[in-house]
């Protein structure tokens, strides 16, 4: 994801140092029961749309903006799937993020799937028994959206 202003106004303060910050993700399906995927630039691997929430938006708008900013098809967010604090991780620049994923599971509502930005390689849909390689931020989310409700992670509540 490309970083927004705002973020590295605050790199100029913060250094390298962890920055703790919200995401949004969003598991985009079609009328055919397609999921939509972007193969990402940075890393070259697949995954479901997501990006960083700018100041003041609310995260559905965000899922929908990144949607369609990242592969040019527009949805509709229809219910919340996870909110996820996710583990640290280090760009190649030093910086130290932590992000809380929130995922949404959202309807394509129109447009053409495509690269939108310079941000991904290939953009496209994809049958459930047909998807590539994913990791599992993605699988899980993609799971959890074809279960029909909240997943649950063992050891959470527990002791």
């Amino acid at each position: 994801m490309a970083t927004p202003d705002f973020i590295r106004a605050l790199r100029v303060s913060a250094g390298h140092q962890l920055l703790y910050l919200p995401g949004v993700s969003a598991v985009v399906f079609d009328d055919a029961g397609r999921v939509l995927l972007a193969r990402r630039a940075d890393n070259g691997r697949w995954s479901i749309v997501g990006g960083i929430p700018e100041p003041g938006e609310q995260p559905a708008q965000t899922a929908v903006r990144e949607v369609f900013e990242e592969t040019a098809v527009r949805c509709a967010p229809e219910r919340l799937l996870l909110v996820q604090g996710m583990e640290p991780v280090t760009y190649p620049n030093g910086d130290v993020c932590q992000f809380m994923d929130i995922c949404f599971l959202a309807r394509a509502t129109g447009g053409e799937a495509r690269v939108n930005d310079d941000e991904n390689l290939e953009v496209g849909w994809f049958e459930l028994d047909a998807l590539p390689v994913l990791e599992d931020f993605a699988l899980h989310r993609i799971k959890q959206a074809t279960a029909g409700g909240p997943t649950w992670f063992e050891g959470i509540g527990e002791g």
